[in-house]
């Protein structure tokens, strides 16, 4: 009997009526999956199991490398029908490359999908990918905050609704699996991707990024985990550099969150990184890949290549001679899916099979898990239709990624997000105040936005093509914001040139005025177009261009300077603040981040946002987060103070905060248990407000040098005037493992304190406990969070 009688007739395109016969078994919802799965890969042919391996980029520019590094190198001519005669794993980016009405895509997207479907036996549709790390990366799409704002805001609930609605513009669309969100932890500020971070704390990346991952996949999207791992320590912060950190540091910092989204947030796919940690690369690490992330963590997900990261292999790390070494390496690695476009794992890899230098066994692994995902989908199901939901509900209306409720979500990210960094008493701003508001981020909408929003990723290479969204300036909201005021603008300078031409007019319009709004920072980019995102790493922390002396300009004149920072990484801005009587930082907010800054200034929004990342002291190459062991922090036998000017966690509010009653429950806590922490906090104020309550752990005495302290726990305490709320945190003695000197992970008895922070630099309370028992060791079933209350009183 050949295959084409044992799998039955060629699949017709799914009409959303058929119902299964007998003679398509993996279609039969009535079977299990893995009878379904194994069905399948028992019949199909070398050619069609490694055909559910690869992407396919269709439209992408093979003449640059706009949106991925090397794509020049990779992207060639392709036949459509030769591709997908066999099948297809993945399309990439239908939406996402360039400028094209959501309707019409859409639509053409279905067209495609049944072309996909009938071309093959099985009838087996492509997996839709997208980027989403700061909105649905597609036309006419909102733009949320980046991540960097996520962790600003310190709410996990906010970032989950966010994730919503991401999620839910992408599944209406028929995309199936969106590639964020980003885990790095930040270790060097010079890092171009910093913008793209949560921060430099692994657990509040870890739990902010798990609500976005259960936020996502609510809406049956696959959240795609990256980058897996260590991509944010490169050497001199340089994007790609090799990674050399010790088995400690990756354990306790780096693979931390990713742990938590993985457990906790059961991500259905990990990206593997670009990088080599000790000159190993990722995309060929089976010890990273199976050992812990399958084996250990018990992830049964999918891992996707980076974009080219197979090749690179060969290209950039030298570890393989060809592409079909590469292909090998990245199977044995446990790389299921060849991202974004097939190459390493099409003729190169059937080649190397049919020369039996590949088992086929190294296949059908992760087609297995491929198969899976896409039955889990239901894109195995008999009345599987590929149009579009958003078509189908809505009779071939037109479909809108950028609607009301998502603006709102988007501002109130926005609203939260905004730090107050100081404040001598001139914010609020008064109604009828006569503003200069000057600077090069001051009338510029792009100032919003970062280098993986659509309008900034995409949108820039077609200027021939409106923006899509609204995206009000900061000059325009604060208009807005005091009709009763006068407001005059000038920008001043640009972001990163040396002109200062512009200086004079912007210095007469602040000698002018009440007060200064002084907007400077980053213009996000790709590969070096920009001063930050992807590719765009700083080789120190002073403010690009001339705007550090443009800032000077206006704070000589004598005219109060209200200084916003609107950025994609911290800066060394120390002596402008100083001198500035308020000053604001906001990480790239999005489409509606500058509403969000005007009714900061104006007093509407009392700013809650605390920072996710330090503010270095000095813009010389001091990597300064607050993680650091002793040996790392200010000492008498070195001349360099690398402590932060303003340290992570730090943020002001237009009320005060008063903290009481912190206590613990018990002075001593097992191995295996658990303690209270408990504290008050009153809003004295005569306006509402949300104080950011941080608890940290300090371990005075332990086997390894450890972090002087570190955070394991939050909350957001809204608060009425004059009203208090009692913030009650349950802390498992799980949470103070670390790996010890075994390299074993353990939970060590002795002494440590629960530190009651405003930030890691501001401690309202130590409480001590002694940790009781044996030493004992964990593993990845161990508790990861500690739970919050925040009780009205």
């Amino acid at each position: 009997m050949n295959q084409e009688s044992q799998v039955g007739e060629r699949p017709r395109a799914a009409t959303g009526s058929d119902q299964a016969p007998p003679s398509r078994p993996w279609q039969d919802a009535g079977l299990s999956t893995d009878e379904r799965v194994e069905y399948l890969v028992a019949r199909m042919t070398p050619q069609e199991k490694v055909s559910q391996l690869v992407g396919l980029w269709v439209g992408a520019d093979a003449t640059d490398g706009d949106v991925a590094p090397h794509q020049s190198d990779m992207l060639g001519e392709i036949d459509w029908d030769e591709v997908i005669a066999d099948g297809l794993g993945q399309l990439t980016r239908p939406f996402g490359t360039v400028p094209v009405d959501p309707t019409k895509r859409a639509a053409g997207l279905a067209r495609s999908q049944r072309e996909v479907m009938a071309a093959n036996r099985f009838g087996i549709p492509a997996l839709v990918h997208e980027e989403c790390l700061a909105g649905f990366a597609a036309w006419q799409a909102t733009a949320y905050p980046v991540p960097l704002s996520w962790g600003a805001s310190f709410d996990p609930e906010l970032v989950a609704r966010m994730a919503q609605q991401i999620g839910a513009s992408m599944r209406s669309a028929g995309v199936h699996q969106g590639l964020a969100p980003v885990l790095d932890v930040v270790r060097d500020y010079r890092w171009g991707r910093v913008e793209e971070t949560i921060g430099e704390d692994p657990y509040l990346i870890g739990t902010l990024a798990t609500a976005y991952v259960r936020g996502l996949q609510s809406q049956g999207i696959i959240a795609t985990l990256k980058h897996f791992a260590g991509y944010s320590l490169s050497r001199a912060a340089r994007n790609l550099a090799p990674v050399s950190i010790g088995p400690r540091e990756l354990a306790d910092l780096v693979l931390a969150p990713f742990e938590m989204a993985v457990r906790e947030g059961e991500a259905g796919s990990v990206m593997a990184s670009y990088t080599e940690i000790d000159g190993v690369p990722s995309h060929a690490d089976p010890a990273l890949l199976t050992d812990l992330l399958r084996e250990r963590w018990g992830f049964t997900g999918t891992v996707v290549a980076d974009y080219f990261g197979v090749n690179f292999l060969r290209t950039l790390h030298g570890v393989a001679a060809d592409e079909a070494e590469a292909a090998r390496l990245a199977l044995e690695a446990c790389v299921d899916v060849e991202l974004p476009t097939v190459h390493c794992y099409g003729q190169p890899l059937l080649d190397a099979i049919a020369a039996g230098q590949v088992d086929i066994s190294l296949v059908d692994a992760p087609l297995r898990r491929v198969l899976r995902q896409k039955i889990e989908l239901g894109l195995l199901e008999a009345d599987y239709d590929p149009e579009p939901p958003a078509l189908r509900e809505a009779g071939a209306a037109s479909i809108v990624f950028d609607d009301e409720e998502s603006r709102g979500v988007a501002l109130e990210l926005a609203r939260e997000s905004v730090v107050l960094l100081a404040n001598d008493g001139v914010l609020p701003l008064g109604r009828a105040a006569r503003v200069a508001v000057v600077g090069p981020r001051a009338d510029d909408a792009m100032a919003m936005l970062g280098c993986y929003s659509f309008p900034a990723h995409v949108g820039v290479h077609h200027p021939e093509v409106e923006m899509g969204i609204e995206i009000p300036t900061v000059a325009e909201e604060i208009r807005r914001a005091f009709p009763d005021g006068e407001v005059s603008y000038a920008p001043g300078c640009s972001v990163d040139t040396a002109d200062t031409s512009g200086f004079a007019e912007a210095v007469a319009a602040a000698r002018e005025a009440e007060v200064a709004v002084v907007a400077v920072g980053d213009r996000a980019g790709l590969f070096g177009r920009g001063t930050s995102g992807e590719g765009c790493d700083a080789t120190d922390l002073r403010l690009p261009g001339v705007q550090h002396e443009f800032v000077e300009a206006i704070l000589d004149t004598g005219t109060p300077v209200v200084l916003l920072l609107i950025t994609g990484r911290p800066y060394a801005v120390g002596p402008l603040l100083e001198r500035s009587a308020a000053s604001l930082q906001a990480f790239f907010p999005g489409q509606l981040g500058s509403r969000a800054i005007a009714e900061i200034l104006s007093g509407d929004t009392n700013p809650s946002g605390r920072l996710p990342v330090s503010l270095p002291r000095e813009p010389g190459a001091q990597p300064g987060t607050y993680l650091t062991q002793p040996l790392g922090a200010k000492s008498g036998v070195s001349n360099i103070d690398p402590t932060a000017l303003l340290p992570f966690g730090h943020g002001r509010s237009y009320t005060e905060f008063r903290w009481e009653n912190a206590r613990v429950s018990a002075p001593e806590l097992a191995v295996d248990g658990e303690v209270d922490v408990v504290v008050t906090v009153t809003n004295h104020g005569d306006r509402e407000g949300t104080e950011i309550v941080q608890l940290y752990l300090h371990d005075p005495v332990a086997q390894v040098t450890r972090p002087t302290m570190r955070l394991i726990g939050y909350a957001r305490a809204p608060l009425p005037a004059g009203a208090s709320a009692q913030v009650r945190f349950s802390v498992p003695a799980d949470v103070t493992s670390f790996v010890g000197r075994s390299h074993d992970r353990i939970v060590e008895p002795g002494a440590i304190e629960l530190r009651l922070a405003r930030s890691s630099a501001d401690v309202v309370a130590a409480l001590p406990v002694t940790i009781t028992g044996n030493e004992r060791e964990v593993d990845h079933s161990r508790r990861l969070t500690v739970p919050v209350q925040v009780e009205p009183t």
